[in-house]
């Protein structure tokens, strides 16, 4: 009875040891002097990557479905993007007459002042087309007798002979005979397409007016539609943000007119035919990164070619091309600053996928979006101490197998 009574209350005891905190014995699966996590067999590399692969797949279904929301009403996208463009480049001359007239007055006379700043150079361009076309279509047709005589008689080791150009033609005069029918319909459909631009233009105007005229106060409502706690983080967002695409905005405009007044001078004194047309089109192609310039130049080599002969169309290749160096080493790092700092990589990277997405048009907004995010991230990420790049190359190089066995 007495070993049994010793018997209870060891067993109360145990019961009371357990009671207090004191596991009586070790649950199966869960490490001694670990986390506890039930151990299923799973690794935990593979368990940290399944973590990170289903948050990447969540966030690139996200990034999907902005798209897919975009292409949905891509006019309407497309109309702001514009309208922010407009609002970034006359901003600073509708603050200019603000300064002496009431603010609807100035945002009124500084969408006039863009207009006919447009107007007159469209109205330049068509005026010299018409005045220079009699000269031009005979110094064209010069120029086309002197390419086919190269063609067929010029050192190449490859000759073309009239004949044969002639065939060439034939053929392409019937391919369009045959295929005039799809050849109307894509005319429908591109009649259709300016349509939707002009719609396009129309929208963005009008947005643009309340942008200038009262951009402030709406902004201010829809920061005050927030939750106090996130209103901060939008201002500082949008703060970064706008700097950054209205920086680059406008400075893509000044880099454009100076490439385009250079290329004017540039022409004039070699003496190419349609000096502002040409102009002009290095002007546009100036707003399409690593696109723009070239297409430009190509075309302007072309009409080189054909009116002033070989060694004029050398000569406009490398102006312009010397005139891409100098955008690209001082009017980007003058003009542009710190407001946008991406790595000719990045853009390359982002000009591509801007032009398989969609076209021309994403070529041209993939640059500045991109440029709006890396503002925006680089606003509120703290990195860590820079490493030195001899620190941050040691694993990548390879090892000199002579120093190994001399440290031996």
């Amino acid at each position: 009875m007495a070993e049994q009574g010793g018997g209870t209350e060891r067993y109360g005891a145990g019961r009371a040891a357990g009671a207090a905190g004191t596991p009586a014995r070790r649950v199966a699966g869960l490490r001694r002097g670990g986390p506890a996590v039930p151990d299923d067999g799973v690794p935990r590399w593979l368990r940290t990557s399944a973590g990170v692969t289903w948050r990447l797949l969540v966030l690139l279904a996200g990034i999907a479905l902005v798209f897919f929301a975009t292409a949905q009403v891509q006019l309407l996208f497309v109309a702001v993007f514009i309208a922010f463009v407009f609002t970034a480049v006359l901003r600073p001359v509708v603050e200019f007459y603000g300064r002496v007239m009431p603010r609807p007055l100035a945002t009124a006379l500084g969408l006039l002042s863009g207009f006919l700043v447009l107007a007159g150079m469209v109205f330049y361009v068509g005026y010299s087309v018409a005045n220079q076309w009699q000269a031009l279509s005979r110094q064209f047709g010069d120029g086309i007798d002197q390419i086919v005589d190269f063609l067929e008689h010029g050192p190449l080791p490859v000759s073309i002979t009239s004949e044969q150009i002639a065939e060439w033609i034939d053929n392409g005069r019937e391919w369009v005979q045959q295929h005039a029918g799809d050849l109307a319909g894509q005319a429908a459909e591109s009649a259709g397409s300016v349509v939707e631009v002009f719609t396009a233009l129309a929208l963005s105007v009008f947005c643009a007016i309340f942008f200038l005229a009262r951009g402030q106060e709406m902004w201010t409502w829809f920061v005050n539609q927030l939750p106090a706690s996130a209103r901060e983080t939008w201002k500082t967002a949008g703060g970064a943000g706008w700097y950054t695409f209205s920086g680059y905005t406008r400075g893509t405009v000044i880099i454009a007119v100076t490439d385009g007044l250079l290329a004017f001078v540039l022409l004039s004194i070699i003496g190419v035919p349609l000096a502002a047309p040409l102009a002009v089109l290095v002007l546009i192609g100036a707003f399409i990164p690593l696109i723009g310039a070239p297409a430009a130049m190509v075309v302007a080599m072309i009409v080189a070619l054909a009116a002033n002969g070989p060694l004029q169309a050398v000569g406009v290749g490398i102006g312009i091309a010397l005139i891409g160096q100098f955008e690209g080493h001082v009017l980007q790092p003058l003009v542009m600053g710190k407001q946008v700092s991406l790595h000719p990589v990045v853009v390359a990277l982002a000009v591509t996928g801007g032009t398989l997405t969609a076209g021309i048009l994403g070529a041209v907004i993939a640059v500045p979006l991109v440029s709006v995010a890396w503002a925006i991230f680089s606003r509120f990420h703290e990195t860590d101490p820079p490493m030195a790049e001899d620190e941050a190359a040691e694993g990548v190089e390879p090892v000199d197998d002579d120093e190994d066995d001399a440290g031996a």
